[in-house]
């Protein structure tokens, strides 16, 4: 059985105050154009359908016209709501849509049930499991002991029992420790959302979103598939994909990746003004990709930003790094620190003596020590 593997599409997202609706309908028409050529028997929607819990109405449009034509090539599709989602929104009509088998993650209320698709080699059970908060868990469940993202994904999965004899696929949103993580994310602080991999050993594969590279976290059947399109200028470098996944037999799992091309690329420029706007320079470049310039001038360029649009009509940010910006850098270091965190100065301290970061369990650990030290501190 093949699988489409998606997330975190973000309807609706802006970047940098630019519009990246035109640009998303572009890679979704580009991933239709894959499953035409490369048929899969099912698509896994990883959650982060939009950007926002209350998205535009273009952004549904976008979503319900990307629905229908799934639809109509008579694809199964497994969505789940994700963290910037609103779950109830996600979650309307999801009765009717399962005629049409689109199935959507209901608002969560107990442990997922399965879905059966069957092939050659017998069924295949798919769980949706939308993205968890501890609150939700415990509502659910009150007397279990549940303080954190970890054991509150622990009691839920506890109680979800896939048959060991029979292939299982879990799609879910979290944060799963070990992973690569990205300044287009939202952050946690001390890594009070990370869960651990192991709690997902009993699944053949697991389709994760939330995090926006693609990546494998510990075994290769767990796995983020990443954003279809760059959403930060930390993400400049990645190539963006799509994940293909094929079950055979019990245990026998193959995982590909097809290359997506975006409208417009996102990139990095660096230079001094001279050297950006130099016919010789830009000729023959793709000079309506989204841009972040750096300008190595000493002197600021008087309306160097309107000036620079004129060539580069999608410039997104302009910042400039020389002597000054340098000195400035340093000067507001003291200010950045007193903005820290206790537990992020021990792990910049851990790592500037260890050259690694801090792991999952020592992060949980020194959270645990610090909150005791407040405690005292409170008595």
């Amino acid at each position: 059985m093949r699988f489409l593997h998606l997330s975190d599409l973000h309807l609706g997202k802006r970047v940098c105050e630019f519009s990246m609706l035109d640009d998303q309908r572009y890679i979704l028409e580009q991933i239709l154009s894959l499953l035409d050529s490369h048929p899969v028997d099912a698509v896994l929607l990883a959650g982060d359908l939009y950007d926002k819990p209350v998205p535009p109405a273009e952004a549904v449009r976008l979503l319900d016209w990307f629905l229908t034509e799934l639809s109509h090539r008579e694809l199964p599709v497994f969505a789940i709501s994700g963290n910037h989602d609103s779950a109830d929104r996600v979650a309307f009509g999801s009765a009717l849509l399962a005629e049409s088998r689109v199935y959507v993650s209901p608002v969560f209320s107990g442990p997922p049930e399965p879905i059966t698709l069957t092939d050659a080699h017998g069924p295949v059970d798919l769980y949706l499991l939308p993205f968890l908060k501890p609150a939700m868990v415990r509502h659910i469940w009150p007397d279990a002991p549940i303080e954190s993202y970890n054991d509150a994904l622990a009691c839920v999965l506890d109680h979800c029992s896939p048959d060991p004899a029979r292939r299982s696929v879990l799609v879910a949103h979290q944060f799963v420790a070990g992973a690569a993580s990205c300044e287009s994310e939202e952050p946690s602080v001390g890594g009070i959302d990370w869960v651990d991999a192991a709690l997902f050993d009993k699944f053949d594969y697991v389709a994760l979103g939330h995090l926006h590279s693609p990546q494998k976290v510990g075994r290769d059947t767990l796995r983020y598939c990443g954003t279809p399109l760059k959403y930060s200028f930390s993400e400049a470098n990645q190539h963006k994909s799509v994940t293909f996944v094929e079950l055979g037999e019990k245990g026998s799992v193959t995982i590909a990746a097809e290359p997506l091309v975006p409208r417009h690329d996102l990139r990095e420029l660096r230079g001094s003004y001279m050297e950006l706007t130099d016919r010789r320079n830009y000729e023959g470049t793709t000079v309506d990709d989204y841009l972040h310039i750096t300008l190595t001038d000493e002197q600021d360029i008087p309306e160097a930003l309107a000036r620079l649009r004129v060539i580069y009509p999608n410039l997104m940010r302009l910042d400039y790094d020389n002597r000054r910006t340098q000195t400035r850098q340093e000067l507001d270091a003291p200010a950045k620190a007193e903005q820290k965190t206790p537990l992020e100065h021990f792990a910049d301290f851990y790592q500037l003596q260890n050259n690694q970061p801090l792991t999952h369990e020592q992060a949980a650990f020194c959270q645990q020590l610090i909150e005791s030290i407040w405690k005292e501190e409170d008595a």
